[in-house]
């Protein structure tokens, strides 16, 4: 039982540092969750949703709510100064007025001896009270006639509730919808761009750190080769039938070997690193790619991609997004400057002190409904001016469209060429490999037989090495070149 305890001590840290095993599939999907471009991306398009939706409320009513208060030195008045001294002494005027009219009639009726010079005092005294009496009923009556137009409108309080709902804006609000789909278009086509050149990078990475391994199998393949040969030459020295510089000459070739080795250790090293910095993995992360073990001749004459033929690349499609938007614009420019708009208004109007029933200090309101119009009669030409540059821009998109077009055919064709050219590398490279095994292993029986020198079997061994070196760099070659060709089709999947 003890024994059995010590054993799965011993086994736990191996099991602990199991190598994790990647596919090219799970590294791409590693990367496409933790790049933070395509992060922000999403986000975008997101963004880019919202938009949408915005631009779609403008057909819909608005409802608008505002209130305020304000205080004022003075308040309105609907009486100016002399108005109002008329109300005041309204009573005293009138009967100034009627005195001086009852005077002079009580004086022609003396002079034309209807009544008496007494009789007249009399009448006059009694007429004085009455007027006394009538001023002070009539000024009181002025005073209140006046109080009663005042409005006391020092301070003011007012709100509203407007509903506004759009009629015809002139085609205006029809390219702002399609302008807020074309730019939520544009983000699809943004992603898919930073898409493409996540997979491509992660996919470059992922063929290098495969090619690394293979270089690293090689050199330790090729440094089993040349140890196995210093052994040899240092029994043969040993025997008598080799020469001391001959050992050198193979120690030599052992360093060699054993530096190149830790070139591509290191080269892998790297590779690794930077792979595990596209996926989002901790740069300690041990893995082991699923097609280091594979046969890449066989796994690269199985891809598809050399025939196909249409080009759908993210970039045209911006470009082509590009000039809707700007003729989009070029619809908006002119629903604002050049045709009517008309909208539908109504609403409640609350104020204090109410207007509507003699400024009487209560809050009241009125509901309303109207049509605005609105016809933009000059503007000094910026409407033209505008438009023109607008059309421009739109001139410049299409001519950006053109070139890039030219270009991105001009790539295909260069990523087409590439894709056979690395074909016939490989199949000639692969001959190659025939050919240097072939002569190693006739250099190494011819050696043992003593036909041969041993600078003839190091030529050989190092044509082994560069062959196989050549027909690892043919494969990868081949993967990348479909890969490249892919990618300027816009099909990287």
């Amino acid at each position: 039982m003890a024994r059995a305890a010590m054993i799965l001590l011993l086994l736990w840290p191996t099991t602990g540092k199991a190598q994790r095993v990647l596919t090219l599939d799970s590294c791409r999907q590693l990367a496409i969750t933790n790049n933070k471009q395509l992060s922000a991306a999403r986000t975008q398009k997101e963004a880019a949703s919202y938009g949408v939706k915005s631009a779609r409320t403008k057909y819909l009513p608005h409802v608008d709510a505002m209130a305020g208060a304000e205080l004022m030195s003075k308040e309105v008045s609907i009486l100016n100064n002399s108005q109002k001294d008329a109300l005041n002494n309204l009573g005293t005027n009138a009967a100034n007025k009627m005195g001086s009219t009852m005077t002079d009639i009580i004086t022609g009726m003396v002079q034309d001896g209807t009544i008496t010079p007494q009789m007249a005092q009399q009448l006059g005294q009694q007429i004085g009270s009455l007027s006394t009496a009538f001023a002070g009923i009539g000024d009181e009556l002025g005073s209140t006639i006046r109080k009663a137009f005042r409005t006391n409108t020092h301070s003011m309080f007012a709100g509203s509730v407007m509903v506004s709902q759009p009629l015809y804006m002139g085609g205006g609000i029809k390219a702002l919808n399609r302008v807020a789909e074309l730019k939520e278009d544009m983000a699809d086509n943004n992603y898919d761009m930073l898409l493409q050149n996540v997979l491509y990078e992660i996919d470059v990475t992922y063929w290098l750190v495969v090619s690394l391994r293979q270089k690293q199998k090689l050199a330790e393949s090729f440094l089993d080769l040349v140890k196995k040969l210093n052994e040899d030459v240092h029994k043969m020295i040993n025997e008598g039938v080799a020469v001391r510089a001959d050992g050198l000459n193979v120690d030599v070739r052992v360093n060699e070997a054993e530096m190149a080795k830790m070139r591509v250790d290191d080269n892998l090293a790297l590779a690794k690193m930077l792979m595990c910095q596209l996926c989002g993995l901790p740069m300690e992360t041990e893995f082991t790619l699923a097609d280091e073990g594979k046969d890449l001749s066989t796994t690269a004459a199985a891809l598809p991609g050399g025939e196909e033929t249409a080009i759908d690349r993210p970039e045209l499609r911006l470009l082509d997004t590009a000039i809707d938007i700007s003729e989009q614009a070029q619809r908006v420019i002119t629903a604002a400057h050049f045709r009517p708009q008309v909208a539908l208004t109504g609403g409640y109007l609350l104020s204090n002190p109410n207007t509507f029933n003699g400024f009487e200090r209560k809050f009241s309101g009125v509901w309303n409904v109207g049509v605005l119009v609105r016809m933009p009669l000059w503007d000094w030409h910026d409407g033209r001016y505008k438009l023109a540059a607008s059309r421009a821009a739109t001139t410049i998109a299409r001519l950006e469209r053109s070139d890039l077009e030219e270009k991105v055919n001009l790539q295909v064709a260069q990523e087409r060429f590439k894709v056979r050219e690395a074909y016939r590398r490989l199949e000639l490279s692969t001959k190659h490999v025939s050919s240097a095994e072939e002569n190693l292993r006739c250099a190494s029986i011819g050696f043992r037989e003593g036909v041969m020198n041993l600078s003839e079997v190091m030529t050989a061994q190092t044509a082994w090495e560069s062959a196989h070196t050549q027909k690892i760099d043919a494969e990868i070659e081949v993967q990348l070149s479909l890969l490249g060709l892919r990618k300027a089709l816009g099909k990287i999947q």
